[in-house]
Protein backbone atom coordinates (compact mmCIF):
# COMPACT_ATOMS: atom_id res chain seq x y z
CA UNK A 1 0.00 0.00 0.00
CA UNK A 2 0.95 3.11 -0.96
CA UNK A 3 2.60 5.35 1.95
CA UNK A 4 0.00 8.33 1.17
CA UNK A 5 -2.85 6.09 1.22
CA UNK A 6 -2.13 4.91 4.70
CA UNK A 7 -1.47 8.63 5.96
CA UNK A 8 -5.51 9.22 4.84
CA UNK A 9 -6.29 5.87 6.41
CA UNK A 10 -4.46 6.73 9.62
CA UNK A 11 -5.89 10.04 9.57
CA UNK A 12 -9.55 9.40 8.68
CA UNK A 13 -9.07 6.81 12.08
CA UNK A 14 -7.87 10.07 13.73
CA UNK A 15 -10.49 12.51 13.00
CA UNK A 16 -13.31 9.74 13.82
CA UNK A 17 -11.30 9.54 17.49
CA UNK A 18 -11.52 13.28 17.58
CA UNK A 19 -14.89 13.70 16.31
CA UNK A 20 -13.67 15.68 13.65
CA UNK A 21 -16.38 15.63 11.04
CA UNK A 22 -15.33 18.25 8.43
CA UNK A 23 -11.90 16.44 7.66
CA UNK A 24 -13.51 12.86 8.18
CA UNK A 25 -15.83 13.82 5.40
CA UNK A 26 -12.84 15.21 3.23
CA UNK A 27 -11.19 12.45 3.44
CA UNK A 28 -13.82 9.31 2.76
CA UNK A 29 -14.27 12.05 -0.51
CA UNK A 30 -10.69 11.72 -1.44
CA UNK A 31 -10.66 7.71 0.06
CA UNK A 32 -13.28 7.23 -2.25
CA UNK A 33 -12.26 8.37 -5.28
CA UNK A 34 -9.52 6.28 -4.88
CA UNK A 35 -11.42 3.68 -4.10
CA UNK A 36 -13.27 4.13 -7.14
CA UNK A 37 -10.30 4.53 -9.56
CA UNK A 38 -8.76 1.13 -7.85
CA UNK A 39 -12.15 -1.07 -8.72
CA UNK A 40 -12.20 0.40 -12.25
CA UNK A 41 -8.44 -0.45 -13.35
CA UNK A 42 -8.28 -3.55 -10.69
CA UNK A 43 -4.96 -2.20 -9.70
CA UNK A 44 -3.18 -0.27 -6.73
CA UNK A 45 -2.74 3.27 -6.54
CA UNK A 46 0.73 4.69 -5.87
CA UNK A 47 1.36 7.71 -4.80
CA UNK A 48 1.96 9.81 -7.91
CA UNK A 49 -1.58 8.20 -8.88
CA UNK A 50 -3.14 9.20 -5.22
CA UNK A 51 -1.53 12.79 -5.64
CA UNK A 52 -3.35 13.22 -9.07
CA UNK A 53 -6.64 12.50 -7.45
CA UNK A 54 -5.67 15.53 -4.77
CA UNK A 55 -4.79 17.85 -7.36
CA UNK A 56 -8.10 17.18 -9.57
CA UNK A 57 -9.95 17.52 -6.52
CA UNK A 58 -7.97 20.80 -5.60
CA UNK A 59 -8.90 22.09 -8.93
CA UNK A 60 -12.76 21.37 -8.43
CA UNK A 61 -12.28 23.30 -5.18
CA UNK A 62 -10.71 25.99 -6.73
CA UNK A 63 -13.25 26.33 -9.77
CA UNK A 64 -16.57 25.83 -7.02
CA UNK A 65 -15.13 28.72 -5.38
CA UNK A 66 -15.18 30.80 -8.31
CA UNK A 67 -18.62 30.44 -9.17
CA UNK A 68 -20.04 30.35 -5.17
CA UNK A 69 -18.13 33.74 -5.21
CA UNK A 70 -19.46 35.14 -8.20
CA UNK A 71 -23.17 33.66 -7.21
CA UNK A 72 -22.46 35.78 -3.79
CA UNK A 73 -22.13 32.60 -1.76
CA UNK A 74 -19.09 33.43 1.02
CA UNK A 75 -20.94 30.46 3.22
CA UNK A 76 -19.62 27.95 0.23
CA UNK A 77 -16.50 29.40 -0.52
CA UNK A 78 -15.62 29.37 3.25
CA UNK A 79 -16.36 25.79 3.20
CA UNK A 80 -14.21 25.17 -0.16
CA UNK A 81 -11.76 27.20 1.04
CA UNK A 82 -11.21 24.90 4.26
CA UNK A 83 -11.59 21.84 2.23
CA UNK A 84 -8.56 22.86 0.26
CA UNK A 85 -6.38 23.35 3.38
CA UNK A 86 -7.23 19.80 4.19
CA UNK A 87 -6.06 18.32 0.79
CA UNK A 88 -3.02 20.17 0.55
CA UNK A 89 -1.55 18.93 3.60
CA UNK A 90 -1.45 15.70 1.55
CA UNK A 91 0.53 17.05 -1.37
CA UNK A 92 4.17 17.76 -1.25
CA UNK A 93 5.79 21.44 -0.76
CA UNK A 94 4.69 23.41 -4.13
CA UNK A 95 7.46 24.45 -5.71
CA UNK A 96 8.50 28.17 -6.66
CA UNK A 97 7.78 29.60 -10.13
CA UNK A 98 12.02 29.91 -10.00
CA UNK A 99 12.26 26.25 -9.33
CA UNK A 100 9.85 25.47 -11.98
CA UNK A 101 12.35 27.80 -14.76
CA UNK A 102 15.06 26.07 -13.74
CA UNK A 103 13.90 22.55 -14.34
CA UNK A 104 12.34 23.76 -17.68
CA UNK A 105 15.36 25.13 -18.85
CA UNK A 106 17.31 21.44 -17.71
CA UNK A 107 14.30 19.87 -19.86
CA UNK A 108 14.28 22.21 -22.76
CA UNK A 109 18.13 21.84 -22.83
CA UNK A 110 17.78 17.68 -22.38
CA UNK A 111 15.10 17.57 -25.35
CA UNK A 112 16.65 19.71 -27.58
CA UNK A 113 13.43 21.72 -27.60
CA UNK A 114 13.88 24.90 -29.85
CA UNK A 115 10.29 26.38 -30.29
CA UNK A 116 6.69 26.42 -29.40
CA UNK A 117 6.51 23.27 -31.85
CA UNK A 118 7.96 21.38 -29.66
CA UNK A 119 5.71 21.98 -26.06
CA UNK A 120 4.23 18.79 -26.24
CA UNK A 121 7.90 16.81 -25.63
CA UNK A 122 8.74 19.80 -22.88
CA UNK A 123 5.29 19.37 -20.98
CA UNK A 124 4.99 15.89 -21.03
CA UNK A 125 8.60 15.70 -19.40
CA UNK A 126 7.83 18.70 -17.06
CA UNK A 127 4.80 16.90 -15.64
CA UNK A 128 7.05 13.84 -14.89
CA UNK A 129 9.78 15.67 -13.49
CA UNK A 130 7.54 18.25 -11.60
CA UNK A 131 4.77 15.85 -10.67
CA UNK A 132 2.04 17.58 -8.52
CA UNK A 133 4.20 20.07 -6.86
CA UNK A 134 3.42 23.04 -9.21
CA UNK A 135 0.15 23.84 -11.25
CA UNK A 136 -0.19 22.68 -15.13
CA UNK A 137 -0.68 25.84 -15.65
CA UNK A 138 1.67 27.53 -14.12
CA UNK A 139 4.19 24.80 -16.47
CA UNK A 140 2.71 25.62 -19.09
CA UNK A 141 2.72 29.47 -19.26
CA UNK A 142 6.34 29.32 -17.99
CA UNK A 143 7.52 26.53 -20.90
CA UNK A 144 5.38 28.79 -23.31
CA UNK A 145 7.52 31.71 -22.25
CA UNK A 146 11.05 30.24 -22.71
CA UNK A 147 10.36 28.56 -25.64
CA UNK A 148 9.06 31.43 -27.37
CA UNK A 149 12.37 33.75 -26.21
Amino acid sequence: MSQLKERLQSDLKTAMKEKDTFKRDVIRFVMSAIKQIEVDERKELSDADIEAILVKQIKQRNDAIEQFRSGGREDLVEKNEKELEVLRSYLPEPMSDDEVREILKEIIAETGASGMKDMGKVMGAAKAKIGSRAEGKVINQIAKELLSA
